[in-house]
């Protein structure tokens, strides 16, 4: 459970650490099982989250929301979109919140980071948002940012038995 309630934000958001993988695996994995908000099946083990903390260790952003015990709360991502270079100027973002911190404005806080971090960046054109068409949390939260929706991947994935939609948002930064 997180820390305080809404009045909580005395938290910081600060870029991720090695230290933190556990926390954030731990996000993550309660994600992969109870919600649809990743299309990933199978927990992922501590040498995959290691190489996902390093594909963010340069040009790519991982931050967390650290409450003031120092308990992560949550985190943000900008990754790479796809593996084909004419793709670079284009990131895509994530947004991961603990079971009992939702609500309480830290994924606002945390992709207005991403928002501000991508900004300055000269490099960075487009940011991507793919988004369960079911997770109306999170079409919110991107909508409320600028993020437009572009359409529509009908019948993307299935989980849980469920034939899933995945909506497309765009924020533009040019």
């Amino acid at each position: 459970m997180c820390p305080g309630g809404v009045t909580e934000m005395r938290g910081r958001i600060r870029r991720a650490e090695l230290r933190d993988l556990p926390a954030l695996s731990g996000i993550y994995n309660d994600a992969i099982r109870r919600t649809t908000a990743t299309f990933d099946l199978y927990e992922k083990d501590a040498d995959d989250r290691l190489a996902w903390f390093r594909a963010h260790q340069g040009r790519y952003l991982l931050v967390v929301y650290e409450a003031q015990d120092g308990q992560i709360c949550g985190y943000a991502s900008l990754s790479r979109y796809r593996d084909r270079p004419a793709f670079d100027t284009t990131v895509e973002n994530s947004v991961y919140l603990r079971d009992g911190c939702r609500g309480r404005g830290i994924g606002t806080e945390l992709l207005r980071t991403l928002l501000e971090f991508a900004a300055k960046q000269p490099d960075i054109e487009t940011i991507v948002a793919l988004i369960t068409s079911e997770n109306a949390a999170s079409i919110h939260l991107h909508e409320r940012a600028g993020f437009v929706y572009c359409g529509q991947l009908r019948n993307a994935g299935v989980k849980f038995g469920r034939r899933l939609h995945l909506n497309i948002y765009e924020y533009t930064l040019v």
